[in-house]
């Protein structure tokens, strides 16, 4: 069990190393920042990365790069392996891609690498030999990290919209509509279409069709269904439909996107 005083203590208790960690259990820890910058890839499932405004899904083959002092949690629904990696954050100015931060498919590269670093756990200091592999990994992230995964849901603390965000979320595989979700959770669908704009800065079509392309990447991973069949099941009433949304919002076709998960 981690004791997440003593783990944010000591990510940051020595700013020119690079903090490892490999954690193959589910946990939550409250939500935070550091003083690094965190590389964290995910094998086996699908984690969540709760920023203040925004939920980022990070399925499995994909690494998320979150800059210093970001705020956030990580939450995982089922046993997955995460190995992050907490890097000095004196450079992070040599290029823009460490402090916009973002989620991207890995390469063999990569891959080879980050699974070389088993070997090593806690703190790795300039001078350590294993430290120049480490700083490799965070100096090729630039040149490798070009596509980002444009897909991310939108999250308020706004407490009349909690009881709204539950309900979409539970029946997910519903056709809801504005007009149906009014009326379930007691807002006009003026009132609803207000509180969309003003506390996510998104309509509530466009935040219905975001939670279920998460949905099909969590079926994708989860499940043996084909794509027709997510496709079904999540409410569209053909594949091209449900393709070309999916397109929409990842600029990558389902069908090709279940292949990079799989390779």
């Amino acid at each position: 069990m981690i004791n997440a005083p003593d783990f944010f203590e000591a990510i940051d208790r020595i700013p020119e190393s690079v903090f490892v960690m490999h954690e193959k259990n589910e946990f939550r820890l409250p939500q935070h920042s550091h003083h690094k910058g965190q590389l964290i890839y995910i094998e086996g499932g699908v984690a969540y990365i709760h920023l203040v405004e925004k939920t980022l899904i990070i399925p499995a083959r994909h690494y998320v790069w979150i800059p210093k002092e970001v705020k956030h949690f990580i939450e995982m629904h089922r046993s997955v392996v995460i190995i992050s990696l907490y890097f000095y954050a004196d450079d992070d100015d040599d290029h823009p891609f460490f402090n916009k931060g973002g989620i991207y498919p890995i390469n063999t590269l990569l891959m080879q690498m980050l699974s070389y670093t088993v070997k090593w756990e806690g703190d790795v200091l300039p001078g350590d030999k294993a430290f120049p592999f480490l700083a490799g990994i965070k100096n090729v992230l630039p040149e490798i990290s070009r596509k980002a995964l444009p897909i991310a849901l939108p999250t308020t603390e706004n407490e009349r919209m909690q009881p709204v965000i539950k309900y979409i979320s539970n029946h997910v595989f519903d056709p809801l509509t504005l007009t149906s979700v009014s009326k379930e959770t007691g807002f006009s669908e003026r009132t609803l279409t207000r509180l969309f704009r003003q506390t996510m800065n998104i309509s509530f079509l466009q935040y219905f069709k975001l939670l279920r392309m998460i949905k099909a990447i969590e079926m994708m991973l989860q499940t043996d269904k084909s794509m027709s069949e997510i496709a079904y099941t999540l409410g569209y009433n053909n594949l091209s439909a449900f393709s070309n949304i999916f397109y929409q919002l990842t600029l990558t076709r389902p069908s090709e996107f279940a292949k990079q998960l799989q390779l």
